[in-house]
Formats: structure tokens, C-alpha cells, sequence
């Protein structure tokens, strides 16, 4: 069954099929895909990042994350039920040579599953997205899906894995099979990043081994998580600075862990750094 795009009124089936018009798709029909960790690992070897994302954008590499997804968007949340589902993989997004890098989780169930763009479309995006916006890293204050209009000022949002995982909590294994499209990926950013926001220490610990996978000197004792804490780790093309941010999750910004005040002085101090 098709449904209008919120936006758009295009119809679309859930899961949306690559190459059929849903806004910033990055795939084709005729996008290579990866089914399984070794063929994850195959066409991650691209220096084209436009590739790099479509091929992300239909990965089929994890049997429970490509169930769970497509179940989603086919069962729909219910103030959602009017709408099509994304239900594939999410690329990274923002400019192609950021100076500032935001690395997270994964996507929402009924976020950017939905929406089709990482970090939007859920509380946590709202609070992320406005921080931006207040910082003068985003163009408006608000990202409710893919094609809205919004872009990021110097900076580029990615996922250490891509697939909206059960209970949002990925398998050790399912990190793994994902860590090449991350790796790659930061990899053709790293030349003009200077600063990396991590929210939480799931995105901060992976963030530093792909550091170090692509040629970085992540320091020893190995860095600790924490919200603020700032670490200057020497790179192939120069130092970039690693920040932590407490993840603007529900339970975090209803209980003070996260106020808009902290969340607003991290990036700042990245754009700072950064340069913009």
C-alpha cells in the first residue's frame, strides 16, 4: 500500500524502495548491496562519499536490524499510520567536507527510519537540531524529514550504525558488521574535520577506534566519556579535537542530565575550534 510523503504527497511504499524519488535519496535502483559482513567490507572501498552513502542506504548486511526496520515500517507507530516509512539504512548527512563531525548512535524506529535523514524526526533530534540552529550550525531550528529544506552549516551528522536497532541497543556483532561504512566514511571527511562531537559513549568509543583504524593516535591511558571532556587526537591530515556529549535523550533531558545550556556549549566549542 503507498502512502503521500508528508511533504511532498508523492506516493510511496514503506519500505521505499531506492531510486523511486524520496527526497535525498542517495541510492539508485542500480545501487550495489551488501548482504552480508564481507560484502559490507567489499563496497565500503569507495573514495566517491555520494557512493559511499547510497551503497549505505541499502545495506541488507544484519538479519535482525533489516527485519526489525521493515517491521516498523510496515506496522508504523500510530500518529504516524498516515505516512510511508524510509525503513532502510540511514547515510551520514550534511556537507561533504565538514569542519565539524557529530557522531551518535543509530536512528530512531520512528525517526529517521521514518523520515529518512539520521537524528530527525524524534524528540532527541528536536533538541539536537535546535542546539544547531542556536549554535549557527543549521539552517533552521527544526528537522522533520528528509527534503524539509534544512542544511547544516560546516558540519555532517553520522551514525555508527545505520540500521534502527531493537530497544536501541545494537548486537556487538551488528556494530562490527557496520563499522567499515563508518570507517570509510570518516575517513573521506577526516581531511577537513577538525572538531568530532560523540553523544554518548556508545558513538564516542566507537568513534575513537575508527580514529585509530584510519591512521589516528588515539592517546593512552584511551580516553573517558563524559559530558564535556575534550581530547586532541593527532591525524593523518593534523589534529582533530574528540568532544562527549551526554545523548539528548528523553531520559536524559527530562531528568537535567542534559540541559539546552550544556548541549549549546559543547557545540559551540566545537564550531570554535573548528573555525567557523
Amino acid at each position: 500500500m503507498k502512502l503521500p510523503h508528508p511533504l511532498t504527497g508523492d506516493l510511496y511504499e514503506s519500505p521505499v524502495p531506492p531510486g523511486t524519488g524520496w527526497p535525498e535519496d542517495p541510492a539508485a535502483r542500480s545501487t550495489a548491496v551488501a548482504h552480508d559482513a564481507a560484502e559490507v567490507v567489499k563496497l565500503a572501498q569507495t573514495d566517491d562519499l555520494a557512493e559511499l552513502d547510497a551503497r549505505v542506504s541499502v545495506c541488507r548486511a544484519c538479519t535482525r536490524l533489516v527485519s526489525w526496520r521493515e517491521e516498523v515500517a510496515l506496522s508504523k507507530r500510530k500518529s504516524f499510520a498516515d505516512q510511508p516509512y524510509w525503513g532502510r539504512p540511514i547515510a551520514g548527512w550534511g556537507d561533504p567536507a565538514p569542519r565539524v563531525l557529530i557522531a551518535g548512535l543509530a536512528p530512531a524506529a520512528n525517526g529517521g527510519n521514518r523520515t529518512g535523514r539520521v537524528f530527525t524526526g524524534d524528540r532527541s533530534g528536536d533538541w539536537l537540531f535546535a542546539s544547531l540552529y542556536r549554535v549557527g550550525l543549521a539552517s533552521q531550528p527544526t528537522s522533520e524529514h528528509a527534503g524539509d529544506g534544512l542544511h547544516l552549516r560546516g558540519a555532517r551528522m553520522m551514525a555508527a550504525v545505520r540500521c534502527a536497532p531493537p530497544a536501541n541497543k545494537p548486537t556487538p556483532d551488528e556494530r562490527d558488521n557496520c563499522s567499515p561504512w563508518f570507517h570509510a566514511e570518516l575517513k573521506l571527511v577526516l581531511p577537513s574535520s577538525r572538531a568530532i562531537v560523540c553523544l554518548g559513549k556508545f558513538g564516542f568509543d566507537v568513534l575513537l577506534n575508527a580514529l585509530q583504524a584510519v591512521g589516528g593516535q588515539v592517546p593512552k591511558p584511551r580516553p573517558k566519556f563524559g559530558h564535556a571532556v575534550e581530547y586532541v587526537v593527532p591525524g593523518p591530515y593534523g589534529e582533530v579535537a574528540v568532544l562527549g556529549c551526554f545523548h539528548p535523550s528523553q531520559q536524559n533531558t527530562f531528568t537535567g542530565k542534559l540541559t539546552e545550556p550544556m548541549l549549546d556549549a559543547v557545540l559551540a566549542r566545537a564550531k570554535a575550534i573548528a573555525g567557523l
